[in-house]
């Protein structure tokens, strides 16, 4: 059970947000029935989780394929299980998702997959990306790619602390 109840969406205060979020997601999930509580930041946050999913430049697997690396990082299920789905979708493969826990002995990844894996690892596990990783990803990525891929791993790492630190699962929250 999270650690405090799912917010109304019928609440006189949660309306506004609510809509929004259907409006953007066909539906309220686990996670942001409990962003509801504070409406503004559920409106903020999916707009800005929205810029970065359908308005991004960068490749829809590296996207889904760092959000899984996160999720494995910080050992955050909920997050795993809404991004592996969809990483599949979008092209990467089910030895991939498999691998990706371990990816660095794997030879599942070609190496722009790795540069971006190598930097996810870097801002989640140590906050500071070592000059050698940045060098490799700038090399590969353009700017705005860079700048988008960087978001989606701090955001996705917002994501996941959010999930694990109010104990978000997959049940019905109902």
């Amino acid at each position: 059970m999270a650690r405090i109840p799912y917010a109304d969406p019928a609440h006189p205060d949660h309306v506004d947000a609510a809509g929004h979020i259907v409006a953007s997601r066909k539906k309220l999930g686990h996670l942001h029935r409990m962003l509801l509580h504070a409406p503004p930041i559920a409106k903020g946050w999916i707009t800005m989780f929205d810029a970065v999913r359908w308005d991004s430049t960068l490749s829809g697997r590296i996207r889904e394929l760092v959000m899984c690396r996160v999720a494995a990082i910080n050992d955050a299920p909920y997050e795993w299980e809404a991004h592996a789905p969809l990483a599949l979708k979008e092209g990467a493969t089910q030895a991939q998702l498999d691998a990706l826990r371990d990816w660095e002995k794997s030879d599942a990844f070609d190496a722009t997959e790795r540069a971006a894996l190598a930097y996810c690892d870097a801002m989640t596990k140590q906050v500071h990306v070592p000059d050698d990783v940045a060098a490799k990803v700038r090399s590969i990525f353009p700017p705005r790619e860079l700048v988008e891929l960087t978001v989606t791993i701090a955001g996705y790492n917002c994501v996941s602390r959010v999930l694990e630190a109010l104990d978000i699962k997959g049940t019905d929250p109902l």
